[in-house]
């Protein structure tokens, strides 16, 4: 079985995929927990900007930020971050 961080790293070697995947899930389990992107980047410590920058795919978080997000909506690293979510 691989940890969280195991599957994060694989994921982090193909950034297309990488990418692409953050775009849907974020928003998604954002939206889930009834948070407005201000109130997420709030908790996190960054600018609506930079989340709505990972929303759309177009920055990557670094993996603090990918934590921190994690944390703050309730679900695993792995969660966001999995392979296929944004396809």
């Amino acid at each position: 079985m691989h940890s969280e961080l195991d599957v994060l790293v694989a994921m982090w070697d193909d950034e297309e995929v990488f990418v692409a995947m953050i775009d849907s899930r974020v928003r998604e389990y954002r939206q889930q927990a009834g948070l407005s992107q201000e109130a997420l980047a709030r908790q996190v410590g960054v600018s609506r900007q930079t989340i709505v920058n990972v929303e759309r795919g177009l920055s990557e978080p670094k993996v603090l930020l990918a934590l921190a997000i994690a944390a703050v909506l309730g679900v695993a690293v792995s969660d966001l971050f999995r392979k296929g979510a944004g396809q």
